[in-house]
């Protein structure tokens, strides 16, 4: 039996940060049946972001949470993504890899955005928070999650959207990326003025680019590792990835803070999801070694006994073995 410390542990582990933390062993106490959720736009083939959450919604079920995930077919339709045919076919394929991913049939319920923000109810609360938020806070809030300047009206609705999507689903706690802050504190404090109940908020964290370490991995601006790439693909993306010996890299010469992404990787996708990782070896290089750690398989690259190349082609074959079966559902669908 899953204790509070346990589910609080499930709930919290390899988050950036959690909003309210008072609140979220509360919620521990008893998780059994509540309900979580994570919104993606339907605009493509999972990736390494997706799967990020995904993991952190893995734990959420094994606390015994019900997971929402929401195919935001209307966000994706605000933000220019296609037709709504064209993003709701998008969405189908998403759920099947989901699925395939790992997230629990029969603990998870796929909503689209359509199926209640086109309500009346919906759309008057939504006329309200207009009304209660400035135009710049709604700005900077789909600034974050964009990642560059807004410049429609719509882009100015979709985070107030995304705000009230927490109260229209029913749900206990809000889950996203640490890109998404500032549309949850916005839910936050402006829900209660519609007379809504604000919920918790877990963030998770935005990993670096998988060339530079810079900045962030993203599928639109640099390399990513999503669920269509071949296990050539994959191994090839991992191989050129940023790796130097050390979980802590010196900055650049422009002074940006640095990360390593296939340690970020380890922690985040692999060791989430496989209770030991092997590193094959040769006999004249050291023979295997097995870590049931991320910090352990850390320190071993800091002092040299694992090489980044051992890292690399163990990162690879990890990742590949995690987005077969979405893989596989994507070919059977063509």
């Amino acid at each position: 039996m899953t204790t509070d410390t346990d589910a609080y542990d499930l709930l919290t582990r390899r988050t950036t940060e959690v909003i309210t933390d008072e609140e979220l062993r509360e919620l521990a106490a008893d998780p059994e049946g509540k309900r979580a959720y994570v919104g993606y736009e339907p605009s493509g083939v999972l990736h390494l972001g997706h799967m990020l959450t995904a993991n952190k919604l893995l734990d959420l079920q094994e606390a015994g949470m019900e997971v929402v995930v929401l195919l935001a077919d209307v966000h994706a339709y605000l933000n220019g993504k296609g037709t709504f045919e064209e993003i709701r076919e998008t969405g189908a394929q998403m759920r099947e890899q989901f699925l395939a991913y790992g997230l629990d049939e029969d603990q998870t319920e796929f909503v689209y955005g359509s199926e209640f923000q086109t309500d009346e109810e919906y759309v008057l609360d939504l006329h309200e928070l207009e009304l209660s938020a400035t135009l710049n806070r709604a700005q900077r809030a789909m600034a974050e999650i964009q990642g560059d300047e807004t410049a429609k009206v719509s882009h100015v609705v979709y985070p107030l959207m995304q705000a009230l999507d927490i109260e229209y689903l029913d749900l206990d706690l809000a889950i996203g990326g640490l890109d998404q802050r500032k549309v949850h504190v916005l839910h936050r404090e402006e829900i209660e003025g519609l007379g809504y109940e604000s919920r918790p908020c877990l963030h998770t964290p935005i990993l670096a680019d998988l060339g530079t370490g810079v900045g962030k991995m993203s599928s639109s601006s640099g390399v990513t590792i999503s669920m269509e790439d071949s296990a050539d693909a994959v191994e090839q993306k991992v191989n050129n990835a940023y790796c130097p010996p050390t979980r802590d890299p010196e900055p650049t010469d422009d002074g940006e803070d640095r990360e390593n992404p296939v340690l970020e990787l380890f922690q985040y996708h692999v060791f989430p999801r496989f209770d030991t990782v092997e590193v094959g070896r040769p006999e004249e290089y050291g023979g295997d070694l097995s870590y049931e750690s991320y910090d352990s398989l850390a320190a071993d690259l800091e002092s040299g006994e694992l090489h980044p190349a051992d890292a690399k082609q163990t990162l690879a074959d990890y990742l590949d073995e995690l987005i077969r079966p979405g893989r596989q559902k994507i070919r059977d669908g063509e």
